[in-house]
Formats: structure tokens, sequence, C-alpha cells
């Protein structure tokens, strides 16, 4: 999620294990009967210009993260700049078992391809596999799938996310508390950034503690664990957001709420680095408020995303290795191609640069 990226719930009670697999299960069972009236989309953005493939179907994880926003109004931009037909957006709204109905629905309205950024990982193959049996090609955006054919995944290394985030506390903290507010452990960009971080101070920082607070991509949770972990140490030094996009506000609003956020270079200051790169964080940067981003490049996301289905629905394959736009394409363990996009950190010193994507949206 991104960013990015994946799920952004408000808060509401915790579904248990059987039953978020049944209702899975049920959307599955949904489709595969084709039956749209199972649940409803929400359409989300204005469809884009025309290719000779046929319609292309783009499915979001959610619209309440600024990161999901800004990729929502380039999917437009960018399917008319590739020539590419894209129907107006889908929303499924944070929920796993709506975007396997939201990806039946639009299979179902004949489309030729479809551009989808799973919310859970593990969940999407329900919804893949009634991609391939009905022959139409899958990109994946921000999330690799750990099961199910996709043309290619369109990604930033969640890996390097991790380490950066780690590499940059461990240099300005030297020693003392660090905390990583993670993502949801059901998706590969929560576990991978998780662990990434964890490996790191561990073999390069040993003088830093890591602190969790798991908090599923959720802003209520992020919040809330934050303030418990200040109350039992409020020696903190160190913070690493795992999205800036939902966790940005509620962590400047802890912070300031305990009398904690202290200007860089300030007595008292945290060191927060965070990801995405939204112009939020690109503001709370200038301000002293947080220190650095990982910006994830929602632009390039589109961008990459409107290629690949193109090229997927015109038949050509990609091999393994650098590109042409500064990436390069990896083979997963799972046998997936993935495009790495370059994700550059930004602090002070080039938060300015007109060639962050976040520093061009209004």
């Amino acid at each position: 999620m991104a960013g990015s990226t994946e799920r952004n719930r408000p808060s509401r009670p915790s579904r248990t294990g059987t039953s978020r697999v049944a209702r899975i299960a049920a959307a599955a069972a949904c489709a595969s009967l084709a039956l749209t009236a199972c649940g409803s989309t929400k359409d989300t953005a204005s469809s884009g210009g025309g290719g000779g493939e046929g319609k292309v179907g783009v499915i979001l994880p959610l619209l309440t993260s600024p990161f999901w926003q800004s990729y929502n109004d380039y999917v437009p931009k960018m399917a008319k700049s590739e020539d590419v037909d894209a129907m107006k957006t889908v929303n499924s709204n944070s929920d796993p078992s709506q975007q396997i109905t939201d990806i039946n629905n639009q299979l179902n309205q004949n489309v030729k391809g479809l551009v989808v950024a799973p919310l859970d990982s593990a969940a999407i193959s329900a919804g893949l596999d009634q991609a391939e049996r009905k022959g139409v090609p899958v990109v994946a955006v921000d999330v690799a799938p750990e099961k199910g054919k996709v043309a290619m995944v369109v990604r930033a290394n969640n890996v390097a996310y991790g380490e950066k985030a780690c590499d940059y506390l461990g240099k300005q903290v030297k020693t003392g508390k660090v905390a990583q507010i993670m993502g949801d452990l059901a998706s590969v960009n929560g576990r991978e950034r998780s662990k990434a971080f964890r490996d790191c101070v561990k073999d390069k920082y040993p003088k830093l503690k890591v602190l969790e607070i798991p908090a599923k991509w959720e802003s209520d949770t992020a919040a809330s664990k934050l303030d418990t972990l200040l109350n039992s140490n409020p020696d903190l030094k160190g913070i690493y957001m795992q999205a800036g996009g939902v966790y940005l506000a509620p962590t400047l609003q802890t912070l300031k709420s305990k009398g904690m956020l202290k200007k860089a270079g300030e007595k008292g200051h945290i060191t927060v680095i965070s990801n995405d790169g939204i112009p939020q964080e690109f503001d709370a940067i200038r301000k002293g408020q947080i220190d650095a981003t990982v910006s994830q490049p929602a632009d390039a996301y589109a961008k990459y995303g409107m290629y690949y289905i193109k090229a997927a629905m015109n038949g050509k394959k990609f091999k393994p290795g650098p590109t042409d736009h500064d990436s390069e394409i990896v083979k997963l363990p799972s046998g997936i191609l993935e495009d790495q996009l370059p994700a550059p950190l930004v602090t002070k010193e080039n938060v300015d640069d007109s060639k962050l994507w976040g520093n061009t949206v209004k």
C-alpha cells in the first residue's frame, strides 16, 4: 500500500480469520456464478483515451490516503498518454472481498485488461484466477500477489524502503529507541518493509532498539498505539512510518498532544522518516516536523500500469533486466516479473526538486 500502500480502514471491530476467509470465498463464489449484483462498486475518476485493444478496468484499493488519491488522479492522464481506453476507476474501499467482486464486475463488462492494486497479497488470487479463466491479462500495481497470474507487477523495491529508513535513522540517532509504525502484515509490502528495517538495524546499528507498532495501514490504530508506546517510552528518539499517507497526520497529532513535536535542530526533536512522498510530507519536512521520506512514485505507478497492460493485451513479453526508465525488471520467487521503479530519499536538501511527483500535484 504504498503505497505504498494498501489498507486504511476506519476503526471497527476486528474480524476473525474465519469470517474474513468466508467473506472472500463468498465473493469468489459470486464471481464464479457471474452474479454482478453480489456487490456494488464506486466509480471514482474520468476515463482515459482510446486504444485499439479494448477497454481496461482499473481497480483501486482505497481512496482515504493522499497517495492513492494522487494515483487516482494520474490514471486518466497516463491512460491518455499511453493510448489506453481506461474505464472509470473503481474503489474497493479497503475490503479484500469487495475487491474480488469488483474484478468480477469488470470482467462481466468485457474488459480486455485489468490494472489492479491488490489489498491482500493472498486473497487477490481468487480474482486473478477469474481473469485468467476469461483470458484477460492483469497488471498488479504496488503489491505483488503471492500466487496467480499477472503480466507484470509495477512496484518500487519495498525492501529498499525499510533499508533506507534504517540507514537514515541509524546515522541520525546513533543510539537509543526507535519505533516503526508498521503496515498490514497480510500484505507483502508491510512484511517486506518491516523485516528489512528490523534486519538492517540488527546488522548495522546494534545500538538502536526497535519498538514495533502493528497498525494495519489504519490511522486510528497508529495514533492510539503510538500514544501508548510514548507513555512507556518517553525517551523515544526516532520513528519510521511505513505509509505517510496514512500515518503522517496521526503521528504529528500524537506528538503534538504530548508536547513532543519539536522542530529539527531543537532539543528533544524526534527524528521521523516516512514512505510515500506526498505533498503533506514535503510540507512537514520544510517545517522541520519530520526529517525525510522515501518517494513512492504514484505517477510512475499509473504510467507503467498503463504501459504494461497495453503491452500484455498486444501479447508482448518481457525478461528480467534493466529497463529504459531507470528501473529493473526482476523475477520474484513466485516466477512473476516485477518492474522495480526508483524511489528516491527526500530530505530538506532536495525536498523542492521539481522532478518529485509530490511537487507537481496541487
